[in-house]
């Protein structure tokens, strides 16, 4: 699990909730993870919802895990990012949860 995908609310929040992604990633990579934070991408070709979603679940199926921000299971998208992670096999985490240092590749 060093690979860890963001996912949380976004829509109808203040700045996008993106304060609390940079937040939570920042705080993972101390940790030594490598963090796919979709807060951090340019804006798509496609600005609508379904355009950042596409972009997003691009990301997602890189990653090893999911990481779940507080409030996830009030937004639609992140609830279609953890079916698609979970569908996958991927471990799927409570972000705050995780405060174990990554595993160094063996």
């Amino acid at each position: 699990m060093n690979r860890i995908y963001l996912a949380g609310p976004m829509t109808g929040l203040p700045e996008f909730n993106y304060p609390a992604f940079h937040a939570e990633a920042a705080r993972l990579r101390q940790l030594g993870y490598h963090v796919e934070n979709p807060a951090e991408n340019n804006a798509p070709a496609d600005t609508t919802w379904s355009g950042y979603l596409r972009l997003a679940l691009a990301q997602l199926i890189t990653c090893d895990s999911i990481a779940m921000l507080p409030g996830w299971h009030n937004s639609e998208g992140a609830c279609l990012e953890y079916h698609v992670a979970s569908k996958l096999g991927m471990q799927a985490h409570t972000a705050s949860q995780i405060t174990e240092p990554a595993r160094s590749a063996a």
